[in-house]
């Protein structure tokens, strides 16, 4: 992680992300973003209607699913985006299971409806390398529809998942080809800027810029997200602790089995030095009690009573 200086917010940060992506006035980003990546098979997006971020369940008791962000298009399509800090073991699983609350929501209770449904998408910026992609060291950008096997057709086109892997994006300045690339160096970069790269002098991010200078946030907001800032670097240095020590103990039985000793032997080093403060940047960070019980060895009844004391 690179040091963060104090003129641009980190847009990886989760005050920095919702400030800039989240908020009705700052759209033009997330339209602009969404029509770098979607353009060629969607069409261009002219506008966004944000949705309430939390999504219930059909029947009582269902379990319900918040979005990061949360919006449809002037086509009725339907758009996630979600920023994921750290790994978690069913991930994927995750992104699968948000889609469905937006297939679920278009049915039709008439007797009539024929099942047609609006586009979904779900878009994951992933700070983080998936650990069924670590080999692929130069891929960083996925596109999931529903194919067939054999003849990799395309069967099914309305149901679109996208998982971008920052870590593996490399480009410096000079080599930013395509507008998608200038937005994932920003996504990169944009808290430790010290000059605009001539390349990025283009009307959207300049004034993405300009919105996301600390100098202009009023005071409250500067106090969020230096708290949002420390919640992400707590993140980073326990993650960190855990890789290295799964590198060094794991390194004999290969990357994927040194990396899960690692998860559970880093954190719990986290755990004996500042458990509770770990676990309620976990919590606060979007980690589900499961997997904060799963990284840190406690059980998921501890996990509650100790959040329960924090908060």
């Amino acid at each position: 992680m690179k040091k963060q200086n104090s003129t641009y917010i980190n847009p990886l940060t989760d005050f920095g992300f919702k400030k800039l992506f989240g908020e009705e006035v700052n759209k033009e980003f997330l339209i602009d973003f969404l029509n770098s990546l979607l353009m060629e098979e969607q069409g261009l997006i002219i506008d966004l209607k944000y949705q309430s971020t939390e999504q219930i369940g059909i029947s009582q008791g269902d379990r319900s699913a918040i979005y990061d962000l949360y919006c449809t298009n002037e086509k009725g399509d339907h758009f996630i985006v979600e920023l994921q800090r750290a790994n978690q073991t069913f991930f994927l699983d995750r992104t699968i299971y948000y889609s469905s609350f937006l297939i679920q929501k278009q049915g039709k209770r008439k007797t009539n409806w024929n099942y047609k449904l609006k586009s979904i998408y779900t878009i994951a910026i992933l700070d983080f390398k998936m650990s069924q992609t670590v080999e692929k060291a130069d891929k960083y950008y996925y596109k999931v529809k529903l194919t067939d096997i054999e003849t990799n057709e395309i069967i099914y086109p309305k149901l679109t998942f996208i998982y971008v892997e920052l870590p593996k994006f490399t480009k410096e300045a000079t080599q930013l080809l395509t507008h998608f690339d200038k937005w994932l160096y920003l996504f990169q970069n944009l808290g430790t800027l010290n000059e605009i790269p001539t390349n990025l002098k283009e009307n959207i991010f300049m004034k993405l810029l300009e919105k996301a200078k600390l100098e202009n946030l009023p005071e409250i907001e500067r106090k969020n997200y230096q708290a949002s800032l420390k919640r992400y670097r707590d993140t980073y240095s326990v993650i960190e602790t855990a890789k290295l020590e799964g590198l060094t103990e794991g390194h004999a039985k290969g990357y994927d089995e040194g990396l899960d000793q690692g998860l559970d032997q880093g954190i719990s080093i986290g755990i004996d030095k500042e458990k509770n403060q770990v676990i309620k940047n976990a919590h606060e960070e979007g980690l589900s009690i499961a997997l904060i019980a799963k990284l840190t060895g406690l059980t998921e009844d501890e996990i509650i009573t100790i959040l329960k004391r924090l908060f």
